[in-house]
């Protein structure tokens, strides 16, 4: 036997050792072309009578199967996208779709046990190809994953797993893993009883042989005829119980904007009512719907596609050679700083943590140290490895470590005379080819590059807080920074395992510009009288994981009234606005600063917790609880969608992916909507243009569409089509 994704060999025993191989990519993925080959090895199995049993396993060095190919099922949905109510399209997708379950089917009812030796992460369409096998044995390392991470791109496991999973350790257990689309270590699997064994890796192989010896029954248990659902089925007490809670959690944790998840719980409710057979394909009929809409096909290609495009260096500048960061000097240790530090520690970079005395950097370091011990706690970090990392870091006051540094990353406060002072220190000691990036996310770079006596080095790295948590970096270009100062901020932040996105210079440059017109509509709509609950629960609804006064107080009031101030004398107004008085109100005549005292839009507890909205506002005025939930919604995304299109006028962004991921990943965008330009693309520049006007005359000139939407509405063009973006990495 012959075949491209797989290699295959029969001992003297009669076991068939199946190698999975696919050609051409770093990790195993299900192609349309690996189904076939599945489908044939089975056939082979059940009518070869030397064959006593089978072992899939994977020639990958790192993992067993990654999931499904999702560029080619993007391809697929695209292609059939503009007939997606099309009778004929749905039933070809339900049809390839039932390929997958077919070929399944087949590998488990073939007559000889199978049984899968996962030797590394077993994700999506990988795990459920583990599933459909009659055992599962697993080499025992934490660093394997195994899951099914569907829902976390708009889907739902299409090859078996939300009929599989539950027959084999019930619903209870089984919905968590569904609908969050959470991964669990081979030890958790065990437990729960997900796999059969957890073997040494060196060992896994023979173990597995020396099983398949004992001639194991080759039926799974849903085929047998006594079989019962662990924990009951849907109708029981305890099916019952999962269902409700499940339905109650989802609807309170997603505000029914995710059509994956609900479709999730439908099919397991659903197929666990009739045999595995009719289950599979009331799975498949959901997976096909979900593939004909476009929050699907949204999410699959801005948290899959793009996410990974942009993170292989899609947006690298072409003829630069690779760079290689090994010394990064971070100024300023404070919240920002020692996260930036530790993130590029644990990468295996060199740090030197500068601040104005050596008792705040020090602290800096020991905040790195307290991230460490809170992994540990959680078992996901060592004392060995803690001491490693924070050897790496050296904390100090003296700018003369940064003779041998390739990368600066300049992390102080947000005033354009404080990073100027330290700008002059930094270049004193720098070596001529360093690059020197600002951590600012709101001065301009080309503003704060006038400092330097090497603009063309200098460049705005943009992280998110918490560092060590948040996955993007947004790189910022001034109008003097050059293509080799790109590269290597791309080269870092690749290094250190962030997304980078990138955009040109302007006044918040593209994150916080949109994500400030989230804060403000909230505060507008408080200003109209609304009743801030309402609006803090609409932001929710609208898909944004904070509401507006929670973010104001997360940030820190202090912190948007002084950028506020800043963008004011930058800009030669000496009028402050309603929003900087009603902040300084807030802040220096209120004293309520948010989180930082425990005191602003919520009260908080000694420890931290936010307790209530500030009962002195509620008591304040008479608010309206009538307004319009759906109306409100629409004001929070498109506001910042329209910021989005704005900045492609201006060419602050000129990739939509950069746009999408970024807003995804920086703010938290609604991901059910793919980000904010695909929103807009979904909904079509003619009809967003006219739901701009309408919100412009309803509620003030900011709704106002820009000249590039009014252009595009002219022909419904979309952003995706008009910019394009590049689909190879330079």
């Amino acid at each position: 036997m012959s075949f491209t994704n797989f290699k295959i060999e029969r001992d003297s025993d009669g076991i068939l050792t199946v190698v999975w191989d696919v050609p051409g990519r770093t990790m195993n993925v299900l192609t349309n072309s690996a189904i076939g080959e599945l489908a044939q090895i089975a056939q082979t199995a059940a009518t070869d009578a030397q064959v006593t049993g089978i072992i899939i396993t994977s020639g990958k060095r790192n993992g067993f199967c990654a999931g499904a190919a999702l560029d080619e099922m993007q391809d697929n949905a695209a292609a059939g996208a503009a007939t997606s109510s099309d009778a004929d399209a749905a039933k070809r997708r339900f049809d390839g779709v039932m390929v997958f379950h077919k070929a399944l089917r087949q590998l488990e009812t073939c007559g000889k046990p199978v049984l899968a030796a996962i030797n590394g992460l077993a994700l999506g369409g990988g795990l459920e190809v583990a599933l459909a096998c009659h055992y599962r044995f697993v080499a025992d390392d934490p660093r394997i994953a195994l899951g099914l991470p569907e829902a976390k791109v708009g889907l739902l496991p299409g090859g078996g797993g939300t009929q599989r999973v539950p027959r084999l350790i019930g619903a209870m257990q089984a919905l968590p893993m569904l609908l969050q689309g959470s991964s669990i270590d081979p030890q958790k699997a065990l437990a729960m009883k997900l796999v059969h064994k957890v073997v040494p890796a060196a060992q896994l192989l023979a173990e597995a042989k020396a099983f398949l010896r004992t001639k194991p029954e080759a039926v799974q248990p849903w085929d047998k005829k006594d079989f019962k659902v662990p924990g009951g089925g849907p109708y029981s007490p305890g099916g019952g119980q999962a269902f409700t809670m499940g339905s109650s959690m989802l609807r309170k944790e997603s505000y029914g904007n995710y059509p994956a998840q609900r479709y999730i719980l439908s099919c397991v409710y659903e197929g666990l009512i009739v045999p595995i057979d009719a289950g599979l394909r009331i799975e498949a009929r959901y997976f096909t719907k979900l593939l004909m809409q476009p929050e699907s096909r949204n999410m699959i290609r801005s948290l899959f596609l793009s996410m990974q495009e942009l993170g292989k260096g899609a947006r690298r500048p072409q003829g630069e050679p690779k760079s290689e960061v090994k010394t990064v000097g971070v100024i300023g240790a404070g919240v920002m700083g020692f996260g930036i530090a530790y993130v590029s520690a644990l990468a295996g970079i060199e740090v030197i943590l500068i601040d104005s005395t050596q008792e705040r950097a020090d602290t800096g370091k020991e905040n790195c140290a307290r991230i460490l011990d809170k992994a540990i706690s959680r078992g996901k970090s060592t004392p060995e490895k803690k001491a490693e990392v924070l050897g790496r870091i050296q904390a100090t006051a003296d700018y003369t470590g940064l003779a041998h540094a390739d990368l600066v990353i300049e992390a102080v406060f947000e005033d354009r005379a404080v990073k100027a002072e330290v700008t002059k220190k930094a270049e004193a000691v720098l070596p001529a080819s360093a690059i020197y990036g600002t951590n600012t996310s709101t001065l301009p770079i080309t503003g704060l590059a006038e400092a330097s006596q090497r603009p063309q080095s200098v460049i705005g790295i943009h992280f998110f807080s918490p560092v060590d948590r948040m996955g993007l970096v947004e790189i910022i270009l001034g109008k003097k920074t050059s293509s080799r100062a790109l590269a290597v901020a791309i080269d870092y932040v690749q290094k250190i395992k962030k997304t980078p996105i990138v955009v040109n210079d302007s006044r918040g440059f593209y994150t916080s510009r949109c994500f400030g017109t989230y804060t403000r509509e909230g505060l507008a709509m408080v200003a109209e009288g609304i009743h801030p609950a309402m609006v803090e629960n609409v932001g929710r609804m609208a898909g944004m994981p904070m509401g507006t006064l929670e973010v104001l107080d997360s940030v820190g009031l202090d912190t948007p009234l002084k950028v506020v101030r800043q963008t004011r004398k930058d800009l030669g107004t000496n009028t402050p606005d309603a929003m900087e008085e009603f902040l300084a109100d807030m802040v220096e005549t209120k004293h309520r600063l948010g989180r930082k005292n425990a005191k602003g839009f919520y009260d908080y507890s000694d420890d931290g917790k936010r307790l209530r909205i500030w009962p002195d506002m509620i008591a304040s005025r008479a608010w309206k609880t009538d307004a319009d939930v759906e109306e409100m919604k629409q004001r929070f995304l498109t506001i910042q969608a329209l910021e989005a299109a704005r900045c492609f006028e201006e060419k602050v962004i000129t990739d939509p992916r950069d746009a999408d991921v970024g807003a995804i990943l920086g703010w938290g965008f609604a991901p059910f909507t793919g980000g904010p330009i695909s929103y807009i693309d979904t909904l079509g520049t003619k009809a967003f243009v006219e739901r701009c006007r309408n919100f412009e005359k309803k509620f003030g000139e900011r709704f106002k569409p820009c000249a590039l939407l009014l252009e595009m509405a002219q022909t419904n063009q979309s952003f995706y089509t008009r910019f394009a973006p590049q689909k190879q990495a330079a």
